[in-house]
C-alpha cells in the first residue's frame, strides 16, 4: 500500500519520498492511518522498523488539519509534545519533524530541547511557542519551571521509546509533566518491546486505545546475520582487530559493559592501526554529536560504546555490530543488534562469548528464541574452555562461610576483568 493511500496529504507524501520513504513498513502502515482518526494509540515495534516515521507523518497532518490552531495565542502555548529518552533520539526525531515542516504551509516551528547544553538558547527558540516540542523529561521539567513552555495546551503527546523511558528511571518526571497536560489531548505511545511497566504506563495515560504489534524482533524484519563466536577473555581486543581486518570492515559499532572499557578498548585499537574513538556518557553532548557525525560520514572505523548507543541511533547503512561485551538482559540484545539492518538493509551482529559468559548467552538465546552456533576463528581457540564454578551452599547457612564474596572482591575481580581487555 503506497503512502497515499494512508491518508496522507500528496505535500507529505512527497516529503517522505523525498526523505527515503518510498513503501510504507508494517508499523507505518497500521500506525498512519490509525493515528489519523484522533484516537489514543499503543504501538509496540521492533527497533530500526521505521517506528518515527509512523509517529512524525500522521502528527504533522493532524497539525496542518488542526481545526483549534487559531486558539494557540500564548506566546508559550505548545502544540505537541514528543518525549523521549535519549539526546541522541531528541536529535534524530527533531531532524525528521524539521524537515517535513518545510512542506507544510504555513511552516510549522519544531524545537528540540535536551539536557547537557545551555538551557538560555532553548529558552529564545522558545519564544513565540512551538508547534512540536521535542524533549527529554529532565529538560522539559526545567523549562517549565522557568516558565518558557506553557503544556496546558498540548493537543498532541507521544511518549517514543516509553520502554527506555521506564527503564532510565523517568517515572516521576513523566508523572510531573503529565500533571502539566491537559486532559484532552490525543496520545500515542510507541515502544520497542512491551514490558509489564509500558502496560501500567498505557493504562494510566490512555483511552480506550488501538493497540498496534508489529514483529517484535529485528531480526524477524530484517536482515540480519547473527554470529557467536568463543574466545578467551584476554583475547578479545586482537580478535576484534583480526576480524576488521580479515573481514574488510569499513564500519563497526562495538558494545562494552562500561565507559573505562570504551576508552580502553578504543586505544588499543588506535595504537594497533585502526582508526577507533569512543562514545558515552561522560562525553559532553557537543563532543558526542560530532563523534557520531564523523562515524556516519565514515571517518572512523569503529566506534566503541556503551549502551548508551543501544537506541535513538540510527546509522545508516551499518553493516556490522560487535557485542565485545554481552548485554545484561535479551532486551538490550535486540536494540543493540538493531543498530544494524536498519531500513531493510542487510546486517551483521557478532558477539563475543568467554567461558564465562556462556551461560548469559545461552539465557539470552533462550528468551529471543533462537539457536546461534558457537563457532572458533583459527588462531583463537579459547584455552579456558571451562565456565566457573560457584561453590555450593549448605542447607540453611546462606552460604559457604570464607567463601562468598565481599565487596573488595568483588572490586577486585572487575579491576582484574577489565584489564584483561
Amino acid at each position: 500500500m503506497p503512502f497515499l493511500e494512508l491518508g496522507l496529504s500528496p505535500a507529505l507524501v512527497q516529503a517522505a519520498h523525498t526523505l527515503g520513504y518510498i513503501h510504507p513498513t508494517p508499523i507505518q502502515s497500521d500506525a498512519i492511518p490509525t493515528v489519523l482518526l484522533g484516537v489514543d494509540v499503543l504501538a509496540t515495534a521492533a527497533t530500526g522498523t521505521g517506528k518515527t516515521a509512523a509517529f512524525a507523518l500522521p502528527l504533522m497532518q493532524l497539525l496542518a488539519n488542526d481545526p483549534d490552531a487559531d486558539r494557540y495565542h500564548s506566546p508559550r502555548a505548545i502544540r505537541s509534545l514528543i518525549v523521549v529518552p535519549t539526546r541522541e533520539l531528541a536529535a534524530q526525531v527533531a531532524d525528521l519533524m524539521s524537515r517535513l515542516a518545510q512542506c507544510l504551509q504555513p511552516r510549522k516551528h519544531v524545537v528540540m530541547v535536551t539536557g547537557g547544553v545551555s538551557i538560555n538558547p532553548q529558552m529564545l527558540a522558545l519564544r513565540g511557542g512551538a508547534d512540536v516540542l521535542i524533549g527529554t523529561p529532565g529538560r522539559l521539567i526545567d523549562l517549565a519551571q522557568h516558565n518558557s513552555i506553557e503544556l496546558s495546551t498540548v493537543r498532541f503527546l507521544v511518549l517514543d521509546e516509553a520502554d527506555h523511558l521506564l527503564d532510565l528511571g523517568f517515572t516521576d518526571e513523566l508523572s510531573t509533566i503529565l500533571r502539566l497536560l491537559p486532559p484532552c489531548r490525543q496520545n500515542l505511545l510507541f515502544s520497542a518491546t512491551f514490558a509489564p511497566n509500558v502496560q501500567v504506563l498505557a493504562n494510566q495515560l490512555l483511552t480506550n486505545p488501538v493497540q498496534i504489534a508489529v514483529q517484535t524482533t529485528p531480526q524477524a524484519a530484517t536482515g540480519i546475520v547473527e554470529r557467536a563466536i568463543r574466545v578467551d577473555i584476554g583475547r578479545r581486543t586482537q580478535l576484534l582487530r583480526h576480524l576488521i581486518k580479515d573481514q574488510h570492515w569499513k564500519r563497526v559499532l562495538v558494545f562494552v559493559a562500561t565507559k573505562y572499557a570504551a576508552e580502553l578498548v578504543a586505544e588499543k585499537l588506535y595504537k594497533a592501526g585502526v582508526f577507533a574513538t569512543t562514545f558515552h556518557g561522560d562525553l559532553s553532548q557537543g563532543a558526542r554529536k560530532q563523534v557520531l557525525t564523523e562515524f556516519k560520514d565514515e571517518q572512523w572505523e569503529v566506534l566503541v560504546t556503551t549502551d548508551l548507543a543501544a537506541r535513538g541511533i540510527d546509522i545508516a547503512k551499518l553493516p556490522v555490530v560487535v557485542n565485545y561485551d554481552l548485554p545484561r538482559s535479551a532486551v538490550d540484545y535486540v536494540h543493540r543488534i538493531g543498530r544494524t539492518g536498519r531500513a531493510g538493509e542487510a546486517g551483521l551482529a557478532v558477539s563475543f562469548v568467554p567461558a564465562d559468559s556462556l551461560a548469559h548467552f545461552a539465557l539470552i538465546q533462550k528468551r529471543q528464541e533462537t539457536d546461534i552456533p558457537l563457532e572458533q576463528i583459527t588462531g583463537f581457540e579459547p584455552v579456558d574452555i571451562t565456565p566457573p564454578t560457584r561453590p555450593q551452599a549448605l542447607p540453611g547457612n546462606g552460604g559457604i562461610k570464607g567463601k562468598r564474596p565481599s565487596k573488595k572482591d568483588k572490586l577486585r575481580a572487575a579491576a582484574t576483568r577489565e584489564t584483561q581487555l
